[in-house]
């Protein structure tokens, strides 16, 4: 397979995990109700593309993705389905902006921060760190030309497009002026701040060794099924929890990928302890769209074993790539 057709494969394969993890394998949906893949997989599969391919196209690496992956997470929660203002989704009576209610903004502090975590790190992070290591050969450099670019960037618009004209049609909430506008500005305060991260020239790897790729995954998987099991009754003190293990999580992170037994395996360690908390917590939540309990309990199943067959693949392609020196030197920045 040439070059453009393995990116072109990369890019695809990224435009149906992206949905399929944010959606699917959390357990919002079984696979049995497949129809929204025709307007998800644009929003998320799109997203996550245009996400990485504007790092790539930059030589920009993680810090700027998941700042990327904010000011998604504030255009899917703020203006698509505006769960971050609408105190009753859907008429769901799920309560979500209780816990750690503000109102001078009309947002819940902890509903806010837990987004904050999900899209940026599992919607985006996790499925962009899957693909990559699949295909372990490209995973630092664009996949797509400006066209390609373009085309995700289309692919995306129309899938935010699709995905709030379903949810404006479908619940009469609207959030106010206010809220529409800051969010407005803060989408394009992570979006200027992803790019005022400098693109890393030469590796700066540090000495000392990096913890082995099963700690890398276990530590991630500890860590954010921590952030699913955060007591939210605890209201502010479910924000502190959250919040200190994003603390936790970033600064360990930052500091062990800086050092020189860092490698992609390690990277794509990190992004399968994060699928694998979605996998797992699946069993402990019940879906979004109610479905019979076999159709439930089959798709849990399914869908954590597809997982773990991509993260098997994904590893071994990975090692196969960096046994032959395929991989160039990557700099903190780039992790």
């Amino acid at each position: 397979m040439s070059y453009p057709q393995r990116c072109i494969l990369a890019a695809v394969t990224l435009f149906f995990i992206a949905p399929l993890v944010a959606e699917y394998l959390l357990g919002d949906f079984a696979i049995t109700f497949l129809s929204p893949l025709i307007i998800m997989a644009p929003m998320y599969g799109g997203g996550a593309l245009l996400i990485r391919e504007l790092a790539r196209h930059t030589g920009r690496g993680w810090p700027t993705i998941l700042l990327l992956g904010c000011a998604y997470c504030l255009i899917e929660e703020g203006y698509t389905t505006q769960t971050l203002f609408n105190p009753n989704v859907f008429g769901m009576h799920m309560h979500l902006l209780s816990h750690a209610w503000i109102p001078a903004l009309g947002i819940g502090a902890w509903w806010t921060l837990f987004m904050l975590n999900v899209h940026p790190f599992w919607s985006i992070g996790v499925s962009i760190a899957l693909v990559e290591g699949l295909f372990p050969s490209h995973a630092h450099t664009p996949w797509l030309g400006k066209v390609g670019l373009c085309v995700a960037a289309i692919l995306f618009a129309v899938g935010i497009y699709a995905n709030t004209s379903y949810s404006f049609h479908h619940d009469p909430f609207r959030a106010s002026h206010t809220q529409f506008l800051v969010t407005a500005m803060l989408v394009v305060a992570f979006a200027a701040a992803a790019f005022m991260i400098p693109a890393p020239r030469v590796p700066q790897q540090k000495p000392g060794p990096a913890p082995s790729p099963w700690l890398a995954a276990a530590a991630t998987f500890l860590l954010g099924f921590a952030v699913f099991l955060a007591p939210i009754f605890w209201n502010w003190g479910a924000v502190a929890w959250i919040f200190a293990i994003d603390l936790v999580f970033l600064s360990s992170l930052r500091m062990l990928s800086r050092r020189d037994g860092w490698t992609s395996l390690h990277t794509l360690s990190v992004g399968a302890g994060g699928a694998l908390v979605y996998g797992m917590h699946a069993f402990l939540q019940g879906p979004v769209v109610p479905s019979p309990k076999w159709a439930v309990l089959t798709s849990h199943v399914l869908l954590l074993v597809l997982a773990l067959a991509v993260i098997t693949l994904a590893a071994l392609r990975t090692r196969s790539t960096l046994r032959a020196g395929s991989l160039q030197p990557i700099s903190a920045d780039s992790h």
